[in-house]
């Protein structure tokens, strides 16, 4: 396998940055840049041009990663080129189907295929319910596939995410690429690193990631009393205090995001499913555990790789933890960095949710507010 990545910034100097770039027999590009970015137009016009036959695929952020560097509205970009691994790409947009799940679904029934050994897919980040998403995904692909990816981003507004797959960037898509080939090892690992505070609370009434009620009171007018003056900057601020969920059964909690806040019902809206009956306790920052979080993922990848040095690696963390580690933030990519080794390229973006199994054989899930590390090793 040989990989080659570049920091970009958007405009006319984006050609000239692009031209840096050798590998032209690429059969994978990742992009990954700011709404500001790809809104220029020339984005997938560029990467087309640069790497010919290539599948692209992207999609925007809330910051991009570069080795261990962390930029705002600059395109990251990696180029692979395999030896004997296959690639094959596939989009479906939102609105052609009845809910994420459907979506979900169509998309692994289009990849599945003989030799199929892993699925990388990026979701529009607002108009998607993450945790139906991967639901149908898990559905349909081989027991033995796992598929990890993520959400795309605008920044903390909230206002528009882009995903792009060998086309311009667009709203309302979700696209992925199968992998083929016995000689491809994956492997992944996604942590988290908040600490929990106040009382445990149910949820007493909600419809799939909207939140109505805990303990029988308004989701939001109790929500707001944790956050006090911070609960006006809300749903931004929200990242700063996400929420742990066990479901009814479940042991093992997920951490989930405010997306949106509605003040007319007092409800909230996540990333993912806030199932009712399940329980949950609000979450702030703890610095080093953060740090720690992102190198047990990058210790959970390897756990899950093939026993040796990555080729590259993918790195997807929540745009809540860039904002409560600000001028830390990049030792989150250096801890990574330190456990892969020198060897491997990094690439990656600050999402509005993770998508990836817990640890090897477990279901995947979709999370927030962790850092999710996806291996790529070629025999």
């Amino acid at each position: 396998m040989q990989t080659e990545s570049l920091s970009c910034v958007g405009g006319p100097s984006l050609d000239e940055c692009l031209s840096r770039a050798t590998l032209f027999g690429a059969d994978l590009v990742l992009a990954f840049g700011s709404t500001k970015v790809f809104q220029e137009g020339r984005v997938f016009e560029a990467l087309r041009h640069r790497f010919g036959r290539a599948i692209i695929l992207g999609c925007s952020t809330a910051g991009e990663i570069h080795d261990t560097k962390v930029s705002d509205d600059s395109l990251s970009v990696m180029a692979v080129k395999f030896r004997g691994v296959k690639v094959r790409g596939a989009k479906v947009r939102l609105a052609d189907f009845k809910d994420s799940h459907d979506a979900g679904v169509r998309l692994a029934e289009t990849l599945s295929a003989p030799g199929l050994v892993h699925v990388l897919v990026f979701s529009d980040g607002l108009a998607v319910n993450g945790t139906k998403l991967v639901a149908g995904l898990s559905s349909r692909l081989p027991k033995s596939v796992a598929a990890t990816g993520g959400l795309s981003a605008d920044g903390s507004r909230f206002e528009q995410t882009l995903v792009m797959l060998d086309g311009p960037p667009e709203q309302g898509v979700i696209a992925a690429v199968g992998f083929y080939g016995g000689g491809l090892h994956v492997g992944y690992g996604s942590l988290g690193g908040w600490d929990p505070f106040g009382p445990e609370r149910l949820i007493t009434r909600s419809v799939d990631n909207t939140l109505f009620e805990l303990d029988e009171r308004p989701a939001l007018d109790l929500y707001k009393t944790y956050l006090g003056d911070q609960a006006a900057g809300l749903p931004a601020t929200g990242l700063l205090f996400p929420i742990s969920l066990t479901s009814p059964g479940g042991t093992i909690p997920v951490v989930r995001t405010v997306l949106a806040v509605n003040e007319k019902d007092k409800s909230m809206t996540f990333a993912g499913d806030m199932p009712q009956g399940a329980k949950a306790r609000l979450m702030k920052a703890n610095f080093d555990r953060l740090i720690e979080g992102a190198s047990g993922a990058a210790e959970a990848s390897q756990k899950t790789g093939v026993g040796k040095e990555a080729d590259f690696a993918i790195l997807i963390s929540c745009v809540g933890r860039k904002l409560v580690l600000k001028q830390r933030i990049e030792e989150e990519v250096e801890s990574v960095r330190q456990v892969l080794g020198l060897k491997p390229a990094l690439v990656g973006f600050y999402s509005y949710g993770e998508i990836s199994p817990f640890s090897p054989n477990a279901r995947c899930e979709l999370h927030n507010q962790t850092m999710t590390i996806t291996t790529f090793t070629e025999e």
